[in-house]
């Protein structure tokens, strides 16, 4: 079975991306109250280790990856379609290889990574099921995979967390420079697999040993894996 994320058309989402690079670090900082650096240290944490090669895939502005490469692995690479992304995470690191490229057709050689992360980028995916996939034939057997992403409340903080993301967060978008795409941000994550889905997704993709933790309230889900 595939599972269509309902995202946007490919392009749609470059240019979006490509528009909100530059706020991007701080639009990111103040969803989270600067929670996101954090959750990103953790998921570096789950499954990167000394001298590994590390994918970050979607890697955006970069920060993962960045933090895959202070963690002591021997080769980071960093892969995202969106160019003026790249181009600001270029700007923060040389250690890092910075490539464009699409998650759905990753330009490597099977088994070629140790560990694989994604931050906050599976959800624009039109074919997730297919990016699993890729993410799969990258690794080699006992590879880990950390996918770290926003997800639908739940609880006593479901209302305030509506609220946050529904409301002020698109509000916040438009009042800085290309921000308006955060419009799109609450229909994103209401249209992706909630974290027992998601799991059930990467098990049926090739991943083992899959469990997931729950931050800020369950508003943000980090999942690992193992490669099997």
């Amino acid at each position: 079975m595939t599972v269509e994320t309902g995202t946007l058309a490919p392009d749609a989402v470059r240019s979006m991306f490509d528009r909100i690079a530059p706020v991007y670090d701080a639009m990111n900082h103040v969803m989270t109250v600067g929670l996101d650096r954090r959750w990103r240290r953790l998921a570096v944490e789950a499954v990167v280790r000394p001298g590994d090669r590390v994918l970050d895939a979607c890697c955006g502005t970069g920060d993962l990856a960045i933090g895959a490469a202070r963690r002591g692995a021997a080769t980071v690479v960093g892969l995202d379609f969106s160019q003026r992304m790249l181009d600001r995470a270029a700007r923060k690191s040389r250690t890092v290889e910075w490539l464009r490229g699409d998650l759905l057709a990753l330009p490597f050689a099977d088994e070629a990574f140790d560990a694989a992360t994604v931050g906050f980028g599976v959800r624009n995916v039109a074919d997730l099921e297919r990016a699993l996939r890729e993410l799969r034939r990258v690794l080699r057997p006992g590879g880990r995979l950390a996918i770290l992403e926003i997800t639908q409340p739940r609880g006593v903080l479901k209302p305030f967390f509506s609220l946050w993301f529904d409301r002020v967060v698109p509000l916040l978008g438009k009042l800085l420079p290309g921000g308006k795409a955060y419009t799109y941000l609450p229909a994103s994550v209401r249209r992706f697999p909630p974290p027992e889905e998601l799991s059930r997704l990467l098990a049926e993709n090739g991943f083992g040993e899959v469990r997931f933790r729950l931050f800020a309230g369950s508003i943000v889900a980090l999942h690992v894996g193992s490669a099997r």
